[in-house]
């Protein structure tokens, strides 16, 4: 019975987003990436990171690109990246963690696709971008108080998304099948 159910879903989310793409939004460390593979695999559909797009159209990292080009040049870059992926789309996308502050990429969101907003708490955060090290505006002597900054001037933008789910440490399944069901009940409004 569960097993018919999960592929009703998926049938029903599938339809979905044949016309539109899905798109992760939310701070660094929230999981879209890890979130939106997993979903497009589950669904059939291509999966594409906006950082990675960047990267390859660039030729360099995004840390290079914000040491020799500084954050607005990336900004802008990313803006036209993610327009050409949603308008070339349905897809699975997820985006960088200032993407959606730009009014350019939520309109271009907003015709193109639907937004979910991974939420997760300050601790959750720094508990998963103390990882790595890889992430140009944590390059600080205080990588916590440069997060809840981010999460002080972000998360009311967030949460113009049309879905949040709580990013939170449980399977990843959990958060993929929340996010399914929020599709499929949102479409049902």
């Amino acid at each position: 019975m569960q097993q018919i159910q999960t592929k009703k879903l998926d049938q029903t989310v599938k339809k979905i987003l044949s016309e539109k793409s899905l798109v992760l939004v939310g701070l660094m460390g929230a999981g879209k990436s890890a979130i939106g593979r997993r979903i497009a695999s589950r669904l059939q559909m291509n999966f594409l990171d906006a950082d990675t797009e960047i990267e390859t159209a660039a030729g360099q990292s995004i840390s290079d690109i914000f040491a020799e080009h500084g954050e607005a040049h990336f900004r802008d870059r990313e803006e036209k990246i993610i327009e050409r992926l949603l308008v070339d789309g349905p897809l699975i996308l997820a985006t960088g963690g200032g993407a959606f502050m730009s009014a350019v990429t939520r309109g271009n969101i907003k015709t193109h696709g639907i937004s979910v907003w991974l939420r997760a708490d300050l601790d959750v955060l720094m508990e998963r971008v103390g990882r790595r090290d890889h992430r140009p505006l944590l390059q600080t002597t205080n990588p916590t108080a440069v997060m809840q900054k981010l999460i002080d001037e972000r998360y009311p933008i967030y949460s113009q998304s049309d879905i949040t789910v709580e990013s939170r440490d449980v399977a990843h399944e959990v958060i993929v099948q929340e996010i399914l069901k929020s599709i499929a009940r949102q479409s049902q409004l």
